[in-house]
Formats: structure tokens, C-alpha cells, sequence
């Protein structure tokens, strides 16, 4: 969606990496690699996004220098002292949620029959919880995974999820699983209740 306002995928993708890890600089085959995109393409936007000072070239760090980076590689950061990083900031978190909410309106209609969808790790910012999305029902392993895949390259994140059937879900809860416990006591977004759990 966001691609077509900024007229480049390769820009968008950028953005994503500086805005993920902020205080963080990269060289540019490194940047070309995680965004899976042509060297040429990540110069180009380099050029383009360091022309507005959102991305500042920085002077190579010779302690992190890893199998690929050398002392002559060039290495970028963004600049969050740029006027316009908070209204970027804001618009790629406005995005996230918008392709959070298509991955839910997804699953519900291919992933089989779901009657409980819980998110919460990555969704909710939490990195002490078990798994980021749980999915309970019937539901289609292969679809399941290539919507969850897809997902991750548009956040460029790893999305963990859990899948039960109703039996075991039951069971679980029964019990006062740990697992569950943890998931229903952290912060949570429900995308689908059907088995009434609030």
C-alpha cells in the first residue's frame, strides 16, 4: 500500500530497516541483502532519502565490523533528528496496523475454521511472551504458513504462532496451562472468539 505513496518498493523497504532498529547504522550490500533488492536500487534510494536527511552516511565503526562490512564500506543511519522522522515514524506504524489487520481478515478466510485468534508478542510489542499469534480450530497448516510468510517480508519481522485444535485447546485451559495462562495474562488483541475467553 504505503509503495505506491513513495513511488518505490526499494525506498519502502529502507525505511522499514532504518525505522526498526533506529540507533543502528548499516553498509550497503548489507541493506541491498535485507532488502532483498538490487545494489544499484539501494544507492539510488540512499541518494533520494539522504537528499531529504532522513538518512545521514556515517563513518564506519571498526569494532563492528562483521564477515562483509570492511572499513571501506559505506554505512548509513537514520537521522532521527530530522524534521520529518516523527511524521514517518507515525505513518509506518499507521501501515503496520493496516497489514496487521489484513493478515487477521486473512487467516479468517483461508486458514480453515478458526474459533479463536489471539495476537500478542510482535502485535502488542511484548518480547516476554511465548508466541505472537495463536490459532485454535480446524485449521489449514499450508495456507496458515504461506499468509504468516508473507506477512513477515512486509515487516520484515519473524512471526512465531501456535496452532491447536479444539481438544487440546480445551484440555489446556482445563488444566490452567501455563502457556495459555501467560498468553490470556499478557497484553492481547483477539481477532476471533469464538470459544469466549473474555
Amino acid at each position: 500500500m504505503l509503495e505506491q505513496f513513495f513511488g518505490s518498493k526499494t525506498r519502502l523497504k529502507l525505511l522499514h530497516l532504518f525505522f526498526r532498529s533506529p540507533e543502528r547504522s548499516y553498509y550497503v550490500r548489507e541493506l541491498a541483502r535485507l532488502a532483498e533488492t538490487q545494489l544499484n536500487a539501494v544507492r539510488r534510494e540512499l541518494a533520494n532519502l539522504g537528499a531529504i536527511g532522513i538518512v545521514i552516511q556515517v563513518p564506519a565503526d571498526p569494532n563492528k565490523f562483521d564477515e562483509l562490512g570492511t572499513e571501506r564500506s559505506k554505512y548509513y543511519k537514520l537521522n532521527t533528528g530530522c524534521l520529518l522522522y516523527p511524521e514517518l515514524k507515525a505513518l509506518l506504524l499507521r501501515a503496520q496496523v493496516l497489514e496487521e489487520q489484513k493478515l487477521v481478515e486473512s487467516l479468517k478466510k483461508k486458514a480453515g475454521n478458526i474459533k479463536l485468534m489471539l495476537l500478542t508478542g510482535v502485535f502488542t510489542n511484548q518480547s516476554d511472551v511465548p508466541t505472537d499469534l495463536l490459532l485454535v480450530g480446524d485449521v489449514k497448516p499450508l495456507a496458515t504458513s504461506k499468509l504468516i510468510k508473507e506477512f513477515e517480508k512486509v515487516i520484515g519481522k519473524p512471526i512465531r504462532y501456535t496452532v491447536m485444535d479444539e481438544r487440546e485447546y480445551n484440555e489446556r485451559n482445563e488444566i490452567g496451562d501455563k502457556f495459555l495462562y501467560t498468553l490470556f495474562e499478557s497484553q492481547h488483541l483477539v481477532g476471533i472468539d469464538l470459544l469466549r475467553i473474555n
